[in-house]
């Protein structure tokens, strides 16, 4: 049964006292909406604690597209750390939203973004603190319509028995439609199997339990998941997307916490999608088309958000922004209006090959820290493999004009486990650092380490192969091997001026086996959660024994799984959702990387054959002057 909705904050103010960071739990920052009137509530989640997901654009644009419609509140809810946990636990507190300090369970619709796949535990605990069955079979008739979706909602089976729906693609208009549903079903006194069966016939709206899991010769161990007879769900689910995204609100940061949080500064989204293509990246595929935001409009919404926020500090987010047509304009007006009032503008990091003379003027105008590329593999002929499409010498000169614009201190992005890598191509990760140190030393003139020495760090991932990528048949690299080739690299460089850095190959194993999961791997993910299992996207809390041994309770082997090959006219336990991208040039790409064949931007040449324009309906939307496919 839903609790009832009260204001609760007097049951939890004596606890904060007794925890770590207690501002983490307080409510009405600046710019959050204080008043609640629609009569139909919405509470979005980010499973994690408050310093993580404040920040995060996707939970402030549908936040926003909420409270904007009419009739619908909507506030947010985060994952309170585990001291605080058990503490709400002992003392009979349930989870409470953050505006209103309302039950969780008493909001109409509760909302998860599946920011990636770790996040799996932290649902698990943030249902349970609720007092919200975790199964959504388990659920009565007026308990919440509990509904997911974001980046990783692409292979979300492992997690599909928590949630009634799950909202595919760019979610400003679909979350709306999802409320409006619920609320008008309810209204007209509709049992909950009826309100599921109406979700499903939303656009883009996947709803897991009108599905089957059929497992046969032609499917992999997971099998895939058909429409049950009579329910009238689609057999493809395919994602919305927004047309243009000049027509939706650019300043979706808002508010300003009471606490240090994790990017500390007004960002603004101004690109969603990307084609360069590369092979191993699900966002690349997963958000296409390209759509920019007008320059005037970025300029416009930043002076808002910084004059509404009080940040000294202003981010450009996006997958690429320097592929941003209009990106060394941007730039260069908002340079203009920092000289005069010490803001920074960043860039989460750049493209190679757009990093040249004009761009380095650009960047440079703001306060100057260190300078991040992302090169990913170590030699040209693995560059091609991925698709990368940059050459050694991009890195080159991208580093000499960051060099020559006054950076000392640079970043470089790589992976380990990426098809076909070799021993050569680890060791030429270093070979390339070394050359962006030499260059750096060169232009800036000093051999030794100093206060203004010049200096690299490398970080290597490992590589996870993620659905709907061209890779999303291979296997995961072994964990034995993973380590091996880790001191490899940790050897290969004599520089003390070098700083290497790598991901824990135990993660990788886990995130590489939810990756893989159809719907049965849930039993695995709740057997963690059993086993004390979450905040595991964080080190000091992440239990590789307490994954693995949930695994073998049910006899499986989550390293097998994870480094797991699939044949590639197999069935696919994520094949009935589609972000638009065919699985015939998927495929295509596939034997591309084999062969070392590269695949341009469409934005920049012409069309690919990717398949999203002419099955979404929709187009690339470049802002400036460039070819578009």
């Amino acid at each position: 049964m839903r609790l009832e909705r009260q204001d609760r904050f007097h049951e939890l103010e004596p606890l904060l006292g007794k925890v770590l960071h207690p501002a983490r739990y307080l409510d009405h920052e600046w710019g959050a909406i204080e008043q609640q009137d629609g009569p139909f509530h919405v509470c979005m989640i980010y499973a994690d604690t408050y310093e993580v997901g404040q920040p995060n654009l996707g939970i402030a644009i549908l936040y926003n597209a909420l409270n904007a419609a009419e009739g619908i509140s909507c506030e947010r809810a985060y994952l309170p750390w585990t001291d605080m946990s058990a503490l709400m636990r002992e003392r009979g507190v349930p989870l409470l939203s953050l505006e209103s300090s309302s039950p969780v369970a008493s909001f109409d619709i509760v909302g998860f973004t599946l920011a990636h796949e770790m996040v799996a535990t932290n649902i698990v605990e943030t249902l349970d603190l609720a007092g919200i069955a975790v199964r959504a079979s388990d659920r009565d008739e007026d308990d919440p319509i509990i509904i997911a979706g974001g980046p990783s909602a692409w292979n979300c089976e492992p997690l599909v028995p928590m949630f009634d729906a799950v909202l595919l693609g760019d979610g400003e208009e679909e979350i709306v439609d999802v409320a409006r549903c619920v609320r008008d079903a309810r209204a007209e006194g509709a049992s909950r199997e009826e309100i599921l069966m109406r979700l499903s016939q939303i656009e883009s709206i996947y709803v897991p339990s009108l599905y089957d899991v059929v497992v046969n010769e032609g499917s992999t161990r997971w099998g895939y998941a058909v429409p049950k007879e009579g329910t009238g769900a689609p057999d493809i689910v395919y994602k919305r997307c927004i047309p243009s995204l000049a027509d939706t609100e650019p300043v979706a940061q808002r508010m300003v916490p009471y606490m240090g949080i994790v990017q500390d500064r007004f960002a603004i989204e101004v690109l969603r999608g990307c084609a360069r293509g590369c092979r191993f990246c699900q966002a690349g595929m997963t958000y296409r088309p390209v759509r920019e935001r007008p320059a005037e409009q970025v300029i416009e919404a930043v002076e808002e958000g910084l004059a509404m926020t009080g940040y000294d500090e202003c981010s450009l987010s996006s997958l690429s922004t320097t592929d941003h047509s209009q990106c060394a304009q941007i730039l260069t007006a908002l340079n203009e209006k920092a000289r005069k009032s010490g803001v920074r503008v960043s860039i989460p990091s750049q493209r190679l090959d757009s990093f040249g003379v004009d761009m380095a003027s650009a960047v440079s105008g703001a306060r100057r820290g260190g300078l991040t590329f992302a090169p990913e593999a170590g030699t040209q002929r693995l560059r091609d493999v991925i698709n990368k499409n940059v050459t050694e010498e991009d890195l080159e000169r991208a580093a000499r004009n960051a060099f020559e614009h006054g950076w000392r201190r640079m970043k470089l992005y790589y992976m380990m486990g990426l098809p076909t890598e070799t021993d050569e191509d680890i060791m030429a990760i270093t070979d390339t650092a070394r050359r962006v140190l030499e260059i750096g030393r060169e232009v800036c003139g000093r051999v030794r380490k100093g206060k203004n020495g010049v200096s690299v760090t490398i970080s290597v991932a490992v590589f996870v192969p993620k659905c709907y990528t061209p890779f999303q048949w291979v296997g995961q690299l072994q964990r034995d091997e993973v380590r091996r080739r880790q001191q490899l690299l940790l050897t290969s460089n004599k520089d003390r001026d070098i700083h290497i850095s790598y991901h824990d190959s135990d993660v990788s194993v886990i995130e590489g086996a939810l990756s893989k999961m159809g719907r049965a791997g849930f039993d695995v993910v709740l057997g963690a959660w059993r086993n004390g299992c979450r905040f595991d996207a964080w080190s000091s809390e992440f239990s590789y024994e307490g994954w693995i041994e949930a695994g073998k309770a049910l006899g499986y082997d989550l390293e097998e799984i994870a480094t797991e090959s699939f044949d590639l006219d197999a069935r696919l336990p994520w094949d009935h959702t589609s972000p638009g991208v065919s699985k015939g040039y998927l495929k295509r790409e596939w034997r591309r990387a084999i062969a070392g064949v590269t695949t341009p931007d469409c934005t920049m040449t012409s069309c690919t054959g990717c398949g999203v324009c002419p099955t979404l309906g929709v187009d690339n939307q470049i802002a400036g002057d460039r070819h578009v496919g």
